[in-house]
């Protein structure tokens, strides 16, 4: 797969966001919740890289746990929701128009609730939970790929190259992977590349509102509402948060560009 010159700037972005998390986790001599109090709201220095928190906490922890987590929510909303989807939208067509109905009773009921409305639902029933979140993020998710690979899908199976596979006695793996996948594959990166920048944004959007993940822990939207009180006294605090969620989204959004 060739990747544009914007891709490989959103693919260095977000490995280079990762690879920070990776080393801030395994070298900082300080957990997320380890308080200092004679070092509260300090500037970045030797001591502390990104500077403390109103609870004298490190902030290169904080940041490298946050984004560690962030990544985690988005990597598995991602291919849970990419590979139920596609699975699903291939099915509704192979499997016949019995299946094809049921499936789309069950995507239009989905549709019919806003997705945010879903997640929160979730969130509510186990406030502070990431697997919930995962679950809630995935179920709202899977339903793009099932749509666009369906419509994609339907295309495909009526073509003279699939049937002749058919008729020659090819087996169903081949065909998919033969005519099937290569031609969902694109749409299905683009997919999952905007994906994972909506699972990011809807999980610090719940961190906004208190619920999504809970204190001590740390994740990127929890940290900004956290360090907003003090926006005038330490305004780099506030930043960081925000500008490594808008790094993260514009690192997906590029890597969604077309391919070469």
């Amino acid at each position: 797969m060739t990747l544009r010159t914007s891709q490989w700037v959103g693919l260095s972005l977000l490995l280079g966001l990762l690879l920070f998390s990776l080393l801030g986790i395994t070298l900082s001599p300080y957990s997320i919740s380890q308080q200092d109090l004679n070092a509260i709201l300090v500037p970045p220095n030797s001591d502390h890289w990104l500077g403390t928190d109103h609870f004298g906490r490190s902030m290169l922890s904080r940041m490298a746990h946050a984004i560690g987590l962030s990544f985690a929510l988005g990597i598995l909303c991602v291919v849970t929701s990419a590979f139920l989807g596609a699975a699903l939208g291939v099915t509704a067509v192979w499997a016949g128009k019995r299946v094809d109905q049921a499936l789309a009773i069950v995507v239009n009921i989905l549709l019919a609730l806003p997705g945010l409305v879903i997640v929160l639902l979730f969130a509510a029933i186990a406030p502070g939970s990431f697997w919930v979140l995962y679950i809630a993020i995935s179920l709202v998710q899977w339903v793009e790929y099932f749509r666009v690979t369906r419509a994609i899908t339907q295309g495909v199976i009526q073509s003279p190259a699939r049937q002749s596979s058919n008729m020659m006695g090819f087996g169903i793996w081949y065909q998919f992977r033969r005519h099937i996948w290569p031609a969902i594959a694109p749409s299905v990166f683009t997919l999952a590349a905007f994906g994972g920048a909506n699972a990011i944004l809807t999980m610090a959007s719940l961190g906004f509102v208190y619920v999504g993940i809970q204190p001590p822990l740390a994740e990127l939207g929890l940290m900004a509402v956290e360090l907003f009180p003090f926006y005038s006294e330490a305004p780099w605090l506030l930043a960081q948060p925000l500008v490594v969620i808008a790094l993260m989204v514009f690192g997906f959004h590029l890597l969604a560009g077309k391919r070469a």
